[in-house]
């Protein structure tokens, strides 16, 4: 991975140098830094689709609000069932008003 290369070509794109990229990339070559996982996406993407706070989605699912940010930040994954109803969520929004009425 030439970082330069990489920089440069992401500064031309931007039209504009960025500050720190080269360092971010360098972290990003030598595994430091955040990496989320495919379920903290599917978690934030849901979320957000249905714009709800954290404190108001847990409620909705029935989870302490500490367990999803748990969740959300990667320090443990959700279980099969809360994947599925996030999966389910994901394809059908409208789904959530079933849920806060439960």
């Amino acid at each position: 991975m030439d970082i330069e290369k990489i920089a440069m070509a992401i500064e031309v794109d931007a039209g504009m140098q960025l500050d720190d990229l080269r360092q971010g990339l360098a972290e990003m070559k030598n595994g430091i830094g955040r990496v989320n996982t495919p379920e903290q996406i599917l978690l934030r993407t849901v979320r957000t689709k249905i714009r709800l706070s954290q404190q108001r989605f847990a409620d909705v699912i029935k989870t302490p609000v500490s367990t999803l940010r748990d969740w959300e930040q990667g320090r443990f994954k959700p279980s099969g069932a809360v994947l599925c109803l996030l999966k389910i969520i994901d394809k059908h929004p409208e789904l959530i008003s079933e849920l806060e009425t439960v």
